[in-house]
């Protein structure tokens, strides 16, 4: 699997597995623009494709890196612009930095690696004598502002009086120095630099071809393309080009099917299927092959957040936070729910005001791929929810932890909660937690699964547990036959506790309690406690619809 492999070359060449997305390259060149612009959530294939464009267009390409691809079937535009382009790619991904110096001199040294790879230039005869000091200018460590804004507009100049021939510009992930110097207080100085750099060489540059951008967002306009003619923009609303980022459902069953990992597919589904991107469907790719990787050694691997981790999820934290602000519970119970909120989306943002309004977070969140449309858009009101399972448990566990620090305050509670708890005071149990649920979201009655339902109470649970000095907490740990939601024991008085956790779909709360206690029964939770010389164990069962519980407890004896 290609984990971390961004080179189209190396990809094909050394026997990497490759879902074929050279269809883009024929949907490019037939919604012709002088400027594209695709963005796409992190992850989501960009620097992959981008260098399959890269060895498509340029000059003295391995034509044969394309043999059997689906692009290979349109002989004629292969024959028109396969290896006829000069080409220049830099990737702005690892410009990010804390100070603006340091990420000026960070993509002064990506366009001079870039420059060096077309060391020919520097003794081509095609050049004059101060067309070839501008190359060497290229190539300096210090370069000055004039030469860095001019820099892309400067090399394609040299490439095209070399080679006869426009040049194709590729920009990959052009956004990142802007959303680190956002954080970073340099976002004005950012924005100067690469609106020169893009002004000189996408708007009065006559040697460009054609060029092609990818990021995160659409930044403004106003901010960094002033003055560009018309960009023609690929975002997650157009259906041009849906499919060409992020993999089908029979991309992926192609790809389970290869493995013989067949018998994942329900899984594979429900935890990275899920976003919509115009009007195809699609799941994120970073997860599935990962996934994927994952089952190859150990068949038994239960899926992760991949996508998630690769990232502090920064756009959920704040959204969360502004619960209250603008976000109002009752959407926030929807969405992890797995229902839908409508509303309107600004495609254009610019990464110095994107949390300045809860609107524009709303934005963030479905640009980044943390919710995603659910329905055809309705022009820039769009019906919002969560793509899939890994997603929910990113908003899941950032209101768990909102949970903890409110109940933080509230020792009272807690402590009531804890006590009766030891004490076996179900009826008290029942009232502390119904209590301390009111300080957060419910799970409403609806398609989401049992399971996730359950596994959200049960990490409210696990919050408030988690205050109780002296007591050891364990959670979904092997017992008796099976797996205990939560077991406690206090060793000081050798109490042993176990709690199974249901949820009680349309309020049935008895029938959920009769159901958590025979399932302990049944598997013997209880076996680890008294293997641990508990004298006195408490075994409970908890029900939970909204904010609404229902206690039993039964003491062994």
């Amino acid at each position: 699997m290609p984990i971390g492999i961004e080179d189209f070359a190396d990809i094909i060449t050394q026997g990497f597995y490759y879902v074929d997305k050279t269809g883009m390259i024929k949907e490019l060149l037939s919604n012709w623009g002088k400027v594209n612009l695709f963005t796409r959530p992190r992850r989501f294939g960009k620097s992959i494709n981008m260098s399959m464009l890269k060895c498509f267009f340029e000059v003295g390409t391995d034509k044969s890196l394309f043999d059997g691809l689906a692009i290979s079937k349109e002989t004629g535009l292969c024959e028109e612009y396969m290896g006829q382009y000069p080409v220049i790619s830099i990737t702005l991904k690892a410009t990010e930095a804390g100070n603006f110096e340091t990420s000026r001199n960070l993509i002064a040294m990506e366009i001079r690696d870039e420059a060096e790879r077309m060391s020919f230039l520097a003794e081509s005869d095609k050049l004059t004598v101060g067309e070839r000091k501008s190359y060497d200018s290229l190539l300096q460590r210090n370069i000055d502002d004039g030469t860095l804004y001019r820099s892309l507009k400067t090399l394609s100049g040299l490439l095209r009086k070399h080679y006869g021939k426009k040049v194709v510009i590729l920009i990959d992930e052009y956004d990142v120095p802007l959303a680190k110097a956002s954080k970073q207080n340099y976002y004005k100085e950012m924005v100067l630099l690469i609106r020169n750099l893009f002004e000189q060489a996408l708007k009065t540059n006559s040697a460009l071809e054609f060029a092609v951008l990818t990021g995160c967002l659409r930044v403004s306009r106003e901010s960094i393309f002033t003055g560009l003619n018309n960009p023609k923009m690929y975002t997650l609303l157009d259906a041009r080009c849906d499919e060409q980022f992020g993999f089908t459902d029979e991309e992926v069953r192609e790809m389970l099917a290869y493995y013989d990992l067949s018998e994942y597919y329900d899984i594979t589904k429900e935890w990275y299927d899920g976003y919509k991107i115009g009007r195809a469907n699609v799941y994120n790719p970073w997860d599935v092959i990962n996934w994927c990787d994952q089952l190859l050694t150990n068949p038994n691997k239960v899926p992760k957040s991949y996508w998630a981790n690769s990232s502090g999820n920064e756009e959920v934290r704040r959204f969360i936070q502004r619960m209250g602000n603008g976000v109002t519970r009752t959407q926030m119970e929807r969405l992890i729910s797995g229902e839908t909120v409508q509303k309107k989306i600004e495609e254009q943002l610019t990464y110095d005001t994107m949390y300045d309004s809860v609107e524009n977070m709303w934005s963030l969140l479905y640009a980044t791929g943390y919710l995603t449309q659910s329905e055809t858009p309705s022009g820039n009101l769009v019906r919002l929810t969560i793509p899939n399972t890994e997603v929910r448990s990113i908003f899941r566990d950032f209101v768990l932890k909102l949970f903890e620090k409110k109940i933080a305050g509230d020792g009272t509670t807690v402590s009531d909660f804890c006590e009766a708890l030891k004490n076996g005071d179900a009826a008290k149990v029942e009232r502390a937690f119904t209590d301390l649920m009111k300080n957060t979201i419910s799970i409403r009655d609806t398609a989401v699964k049992k399971e996730f339902k359950e596994s959200f109470y049960h990490g409210l649970l696990l919050g408030i547990l988690g205050f109780k000095d002296g007591w050891s907490v364990d959670s979904n740990r092997e017992s008796g036959d099976g797996y205990y939601d939560i077991a406690i024991e206090i060793e000081d008085e050798s109490i042993g506790i176990i709690i199974e956790v249901k949820y009680a779909e349309n309020e049935t709360f008895d029938a959920a309690c009769e159901e958590a206690m025979n399932q302990i029964r049944k598997h013997d939770y209880a076996s680890i406690l008294r293997e641990d010389d508990m004298q006195i164990i408490l075994k409970y069962g908890i029900a939970c619809y909204k904010k609404k519980c229902r206690v039993v407890m039964e003491q062994e004896l």
